[in-house]
């Protein structure tokens, strides 16, 4: 039962902890204001509800480690979140007391961030999870921030559309000209991307093993089959971190896929297991998508053959330990592996690939129930690949190319 002692001016409630031991809390101006605190501190402990005040005091940043150090998640994951951590989040609430922290004050904060609208809502998100881990872990009873609501900064340059990273959306004409203009041992990585949607990492960690396979399924009287890529596992570039936080080096290493509707089969298009089944013949290494020595690219390494491609260079003169190189007029500057992914996506819109058989292709989970039920057919994989195909071969005709590599020939595709 709850005492209070006097204590000088003041006094002092002493209440019983959940493992029998004695609580206090010092400073009440009244025994009548101490026994009711330490009465409320019972009443809480036995319904449940009780917060250790030592908990609640825990300061954010010394919790965050804790949580960060907990959470078992893809190593790129953590890289990102510990970048939000570093950068934005502890800066302002590291040495802030984590039973202190309220809604109003991580608002008007977020507010203040030098970051686009997106970035802010994943800080704030990031913060929100680390403390209903504190919740979970009894430093707090509720979480200030979930389910909140976000201000938003409408004022301003904040109204005002950003300027986009491509100067216009890319067309397939494009990804064309880029892979003609790199090769064939780097060409086809950027037309596998284009027409296929693989993610980057997904790209550098697919194995010629898994290369070309074959679907079958019944179809009608008879059967279904193509040739497609069989996306299990993914390479991933991220800053090492050690449980405290502690910066290490940048690691490139293979990871499992981004979720489970990341490990999927991709149909692939005529034209394009005839060019995959030749570089197969021609690539010595293990991973199709590679260096020169086939080790995995390395997104610095990549963007010195292909920003080039993409933007244009300067001719180069001949001169003693350098060779000669012919300039390059822009294809479209700014382009990136990334926006190619989204061409294909466009491109699934555009010929009218149903949903189930898009959001598989795209490596994305179908939002709702309909997942459950609707599946991709035959019927189904047959347009989607009838419809990639016509749109190469029609996007080699608009860029004025008869051949590729000299290994698909236009005069000698179905459609021509």
């Amino acid at each position: 039962m709850a005492s209070a002692e006097k204590r000088g001016r003041t006094w002092r409630a002493r209440y019983k902890l959940p493992n029998g031991t004695l609580g206090s809390e010092p400073g009440f101006p009244t025994k009548r204001t101490a026994l009711k605190w330490g009465e409320e501190q019972e009443a809480a402990i036995r319904a449940g509800r009780w917060v250790d005040p030592d908990l609640r005091a825990v300061s954010f940043g010394e919790f965050a480690k804790t949580f960060m150090s907990s959470r078992k998640k893809r190593g790129r994951t953590v890289g990102v979140r510990w970048d939000k951590l570093d950068n934005h989040i502890l800066p302002r609430w590291a040495d802030t007391a984590i039973g202190s922290i309220t809604w109003y004050d991580v608002d008007a904060w977020q507010q203040t961030l030098p970051l686009d609208d997106v970035s802010r809502g994943h800080c704030v998100s990031l913060m929100s999870s680390i403390m209903t881990a504190a919740v979970d872990a009894q430093h707090l009873t509720v979480n200030p921030l979930f389910g909140r609501r976000r201000t938003r900064d409408t004022a301003g340059d904040a109204a005002r559309p950003k300027a986009p990273k491509v100067s216009r959306d890319p067309r397939p004409e494009d990804a064309i000209l880029v892979a003609d203009r790199l090769g064939p041992a780097r060409g086809i990585h950027v037309l596998t991307t284009a027409f296929t949607g693989i993610r980057w990492g997904e790209g550098l960690g697919l194995d010629r093993d898994r290369t070309l396979l074959e679907r079958r399924q019944p179809w009608g009287a008879g059967e279904f089959a193509c040739p497609i890529l069989r996306i299990v596992e993914e390479y991933a570039e991220y800053q090492e971190r050690a449980p405290d936080g502690t910066k290490r080096g940048y690691i490139l290493q293979l990871e499992p896929t981004k979720n489970d509707g990341s490990t999927r089969d991709i149909d692939v298009p005529p034209f394009l297991a005839r060019l995959l089944g030749y570089h197969l013949d021609d690539w010595p290494f293990e991973r199709p998508f590679s260096t020169s020595t086939g080790k995995p690219w390395r997104r610095g390494n990549w963007s010195r053959d292909f920003r080039p491609a993409c933007d244009g260079r300067d001719e180069r003169e001949r001169r003693q330990g350098v060779s000669a190189r012919a300039a390059w007029g822009p294809i479209l500057p700014g382009l990136d592996m990334r926006a190619l992914r989204a061409l294909h996506d466009t491109l699934q819109s555009q010929i009218g690939v149903k949903e189930p058989l898009a959001f598989e292709a795209a490596g994305h989970q179908r939002p709702g129930i309909k997942r459950h039920y609707q599946k991709p057919t035959p019927d189904m994989r047959q347009e989607r690949l009838d419809g990639l195909e016509e749109v190469f071969w029609k996007a080699m005709r608009n860029a004025g190319l008869k051949t590729l590599w000299g290994r698909v020939d236009l005069r000698r595709s179905s459609g021509s």
